[in-house]
C-alpha cells in the first residue's frame, strides 16, 4: 500500500523539508553529540480547543516562554503554540507521515515557534528555523485518561 499523499510527484516546491515524510530506518544514522530534547509545559497556558474545518486544534498562550521546547537539535528555545491530530476514516489509516511506509492509526503534531528569533508565530511560520514540530505516532491500545479527557470535549466543537 502506498500513503493516499504519496501517490502523486509533490508540486510544491520544499525539497527535504516537504511533508509527508516516509522515515527509512536504514537511512536514519545515529548523532552521538545530539542532546536530549527537553520539554517544559505548564497546563494552565491552554487557551481553548477549536475547529479550523477539518480538524481541532489545541491553542496555548504563547506570549510568554511558560511552555517551551529546548535542546535536541534546536538552537533556540520554542514556544508552544497549538497541537492537533492527523486520523483517517479506519483504524488503520491515518498518521501524516509513516516510518518504512507503514501508516500509523493517528499522528499527534505538537507545534511550537522561534521566539527568539521571531517576533510573531506568523512570521515564524516562514523561516526555515521558525518552527519545530514534534510528531508522534499514536496506535490502539489501552484506555488513556488524558487523551479521554480531550475526546470527551470535541462534541462541544462539532462546528468550523
Amino acid at each position: 500500500l502506498v500513503h493516499p499523499l504519496w501517490q502523486s510527484p509533490l508540486s510544491i516546491p520544499g525539497g527535504t523539508r516537504q511533508s509527508p515524510i516516509n522515515i527509512q530506518w536504514r537511512d536514519s544514522i545515529y548523532d552521538p553529540f545530539l542532546k536530549p530534547l527537553k520539554i517544559s509545559y505548564d497546563p494552565s497556558t491552554c487557551l481553548h480547543i477549536w475547529n479550523n474545518g477539518y480538524s481541532f486544534l489545541v491553542e496555548f498562550d504563547d506570549s510568554t516562554d511558560k511552555s517551551i521546547i529546548m535542546g535536541g537539535p534546536l538552537e533556540n528555545q520554542y514556544r508552544l503554540k497549538q497541537f492537533h491530530f492527523h486520523w483517517g476514516a479506519i483504524n488503520e489509516w491515518g498518521s501524516e507521515h509513516t516510518v518504512d511506509s507503514k501508516v500509523y492509526p493517528a499522528e499527534l503534531h505538537l507545534v511550537h515557534w522561534n521566539a527568539v528569533v521571531y517576533p510573531t508565530f506568523e512570521e515564524a511560520v516562514m523561516e526555515g528555523n521558525g518552527l519545530a514540530v514534534i510528531g508522534v505516532f499514536l496506535k490502539l491500545g489501552k484506555h488513556h485518561e488524558g487523551l479521554q479527557t480531550l475526546v470527551d470535549a470535541l462534541p462541544a466543537v462539532k462546528h468550523k
